[in-house]
């Protein structure tokens, strides 16, 4: 789980956002998926910028 917190957290706040779902629970559903939503693309725009600078390093 070295890399991958971000990505974790979000599945994590995803399941309980169906769960809650399931159970009517509508509010805490929302901010869950919310959370989930806000976590996943915090954690793509790292690995871009990841990506980004690990190849730059190794042209030089």
């Amino acid at each position: 789980m070295n890399g991958n917190t971000m990505f974790y957290w979000a599945i994590i706040f995803f399941i309980i956002a169906v769960v809650a779902a399931i159970f009517g629970f509508g509010g805490l559903a929302d901010d869950s998926a919310y959370i989930a939503k806000i976590l996943a693309v915090i954690g793509i725009i790292l690995a871009v910028i990841s990506f980004v600078f690990h190849t730059r390093r190794q042209r030089t």
